[in-house]
């Protein structure tokens, strides 16, 4: 569905889109990097407003968020293209497609958070695709969710100008941010940017907002993988944002254009999370893994089992109000247990 676009403004040129830092020129009739922003008779319109390619529940889990609603169900939406074009996605059949490309239909606002009350879901997250250049829609059903008591989630790369997170602020309880790597390096050869400092300027602006953030770091073989640099992104999680602040190592795969990738090994998710240990970072995952006790909630403190999970499902949940049972520390831990589900990664 097209609708006229917010966060932009007329050039001499044609249009200029002030939604993302790539800042993109569109002469009339083209449309901005993400293919989802339109220059129609100089004013800028979003395509795809309202189109989705999924709406169904998740466990919130599979976001990943551990720290968030633990056991809830989410209802997921997303829609087709990205600001970024990153060669080793995992979801690219969509964040790579146009319109058109791909199946899709049309999701009112009104029914989106309908089809969260029905399926049993605490809360709507914006996911699979990239949801900051849906950004018309994710406002608008936000705002509607958040009227029917329901949390909202963004799962973002989070290349957003700021006055875009700003009006979305008041509707948006949590997200997680795809810290691609810890380079300037890495972000120019494959999302295609200049630099990461965006994307860092919006996870420090979610803190200091007070939303609830976890942060995903997806570990390529010979392209981000560096001790030093998973150090300096430790360092950075610390002291920019807090050690409490849980941190995902992702295992990579070969996927799309980067097939010929060897699997991130074993030991190297095993060293990223000592490294992240020994900077401090209290709550540290590793996914795409099935390694014992890798999506477990340890007590920084005492080293106490908090939260037993595998696959997707929580087996074990043992805060009680908040802290943990053997030395009361706190908890960094929003909303209550909603246990009795059981998910499994097939």
């Amino acid at each position: 569905m097209k609708k006229q676009a917010e966060f932009w403004e007329p050039t001499e040129g044609g249009i200029r889109c002030l939604l993302c830092p790539r800042l993109c020129s569109i002469p009339e009739g083209k449309t901005g990097f993400c293919g989802a922003r339109k220059n129609e008779g100089g004013k800028l319109y979003t395509l795809i407003y309202g189109t989705v390619t999924a709406a169904n529940p998740d466990p919130i889990e599979k976001k990943p968020l551990h720290h968030f609603w633990p056991g809830s169900l989410v209802f997921s939406l997303s829609s087709v293209g990205c600001n970024f074009k990153c060669d080793f996605c995992q979801n690219w059949e969509l964040s790579q497609s146009r319109l058109g490309e791909v199946y899709t239909r049309e999701l009112a606002p009104e029914e989106a958070v309908e089809g969260a009350k029905e399926t049993e879901c605490s809360g709507i997250a914006f996911t699979y695709n990239e949801p900051s250049i849906w950004w018309e829609y994710c406002y608008d059903v936000s705002k509607l969710a958040k009227k029917e008591g329901l949390y909202t989630v963004m799962v973002t790369n989070g290349y957003l100008n700021l006055p875009a997170w700003e009006k979305l602020s008041p509707y948006l309880d949590a997200a997680n941010v795809d810290v691609k790597a810890f380079t300037d390096r890495f972000y120019r050869k494959f999302p295609g940017v200049p630099s990461l400092k965006p994307v860092l300027e919006s996870c420090e602006w979610l803190v200091r907002k007070g939303k609830h953030l976890e942060v995903t770091y997806l570990l390529i073989p010979g392209e981000n993988d560096d001790p030093e640099e998973i150090r300096e992104f430790c360092r950075w999680v610390r002291e920019k944002l807090s050690p409490d602040i849980p941190v995902h190592f992702s295992r990579f795969f070969p996927h799309y254009k980067l097939k010929g990738k060897p699997s991130t090994p074993l030991s190297t998710l095993e060293r990223a999370k000592r490294i992240a240990r020994e900077e401090g970072i209290e709550f540290v995952y590793l996914g795409n893994v099935a390694l014992e006790g890798a999506e477990d909630t340890l007590c920084p403190s005492c080293g106490e089992l908090l939260v037993k999970r595998e696959g997707f499902s929580v087996l074990d949940y043992k805060l009680k109000n908040g802290k943990c049972p053997k030395c009361g520390r706190r908890i960094r831990m929003v909303g209550k247990f909603e246990g009795g589900r059981s998910w499994w990664i097939l």
